[in-house]
């Protein structure tokens, strides 16, 4: 095996505290899966054990939770913005979200409504099908430098998307100011004052994905010692772990947040224990995670709960594609993209790493760790996966 090294910043959490939330429970996230499980063509998402990677690697246990195979849309996002829409009509018509259908709804709905929300793909796209699904309007607004196969993805559910010359966090602001003159429902997965109990629904969403893996952990009688999990505002990242650490307790999980260096305002806010913002273009190839400005409510459960952040850069993602593509021997394969794969990808990196014996320390990953990571998304961009898996695009520096 090869010898490399690729840049991987390791922030222990000195904040950690271990106060959990209630917001983001095992009650709450059963109440989401009861809420996606009524939806048509709903079912677990696979978890693959890739037991001879982790061999390979000198763990006990690898699980991936392949979000690819989410209701067609092959992304995770629409768990949170289907069901933090599904709230917003309940509450809007007076309706308990256990009886929630998109057919009741439809009828109930007396004028058609538009959510509007900021996205890098996945979850504008998650926006637009739930829009679909009940029959209303979704304006999508992306920033500069989107991919046109994930900008036709949204225009495919009838949504109307608007590719802007911003960064995300500015388009974000431009969306929420378009809103207000227009009287749209802003659906988005951050939050800042004022505008809070939308993205608490999103982030409450995610966590069906975690309360799935748990469910499937635990008919393999396998606990986890580690997860990894990538942030871009931290909203999927910190609904997970505020879940998991509710079910297994914040000090019996390694936790480890991982975000590429062109973007790393969670881990720049872990190291200094306060929220950070991150500016400029973030023109990492982790579009999904090319955000500068951490979700208030996100950041919370992270300094609270998470053991350490990670900065790295795109190649770590882009061997994570690579790896989970051409699985060893038995193990499943996994189409993962980029902001997916990069979890994966700092595995893999530590085992090449000419320090592979301190990073493994210093991560806590030994021959007893059964590590836990999220492929969030599949080929989202098909023409750039395959840049990256076939032709060695962002590969490993000679």
């Amino acid at each position: 095996m090869s010898v490399f090294a690729l840049k991987m910043d390791i922030a222990d959490n000195r904040f950690f505290n271990g106060e959990t939330s209630p917001l983001f429970s095992q009650k709450q996230a059963q109440q989401a899966r009861q809420f996606h499980q009524k939806i048509a063509g709903y079912q677990p998402t696979p978890l693959y054990a890739l037991d001879e990677l982790a061999g390979l690697f000198g763990v006990k246990k690898i699980l991936v939770k392949d979000e690819s195979q989410r209701f067609g849309l092959n992304a995770f996002k629409m768990l949170g913005g289907a069901y933090a829409i599904a709230q917003l009509l309940c509450e809007k018509y007076h309706i308990n979200i256990a009886d929630f259908s998109f057919e009741k709804i439809k009828t109930t709905i007396s004028e058609k409504m538009t959510f509007a929300t900021t996205t890098d793909g996945n979850h504008g796209r998650g926006v637009a099908w739930a829009a679909k699904q009940l029959g209303q309007n979704a304006v999508v607004y992306m920033p500069k430098g989107s991919a046109q196969e994930r900008v036709d993805a949204i225009l495919k559910l009838g949504a109307e998307c608007i590719v802007t010359d911003m960064n995300y966090d500015d388009t974000v602001r431009l969306t929420m100011k378009n809103a207000q003159q227009n009287g749209w429902e802003v659906v988005q997965d951050t939050a800042w004052e004022g505008y809070t109990t939308i993205p608490t629904w999103i982030m409450q969403g995610y966590a069906t994905l975690a309360d799935e893996a748990v469910e499937q952990m635990n008919a393999m009688g396998v606990k986890p010692t580690h997860v990894l999990l990538q942030a871009g505002v931290g909203a999927m990242a910190g609904g997970v772990l505020g879940y998991l650490v509710d079910v297994y307790g914040p000090r019996n999980l390694h936790s480890v947040i991982v975000e590429p260096e062109l973007a790393d305002c969670v881990y720049r806010s872990g190291v200094k224990g306060e929220i950070v913002n991150v500016g400029g273009d973030m023109a990492t190839i982790m579009a999904g995670l090319a955000c500068g400005e951490p979700n208030p409510l996100g950041w919370e459960i992270l300094r609270n709960c998470a053991t350490q952040f990670i900065s790295c850069q795109d190649a770590v993602a882009a061997l994570g594609m690579r790896v989970l593509g051409n699985p060893l021997g038995n193990d499943h394969r996994v189409v993962s993209g980029e902001s997916g794969a990069v979890g994966l990808g700092v595995l893999a990196a530590v085992h090449h790493h000419p320090q592979r014996d301190a990073l493994m320390k210093k991560l806590g990953l030994d021959k007893d760790a059964v590590v836990l990571a999220i492929s969030t998304e599949g080929d989202t961009d098909v023409k750039h996966y395959r840049e990256v898996v076939w032709e060695g695009k962002h590969g490993i520096p000679g």
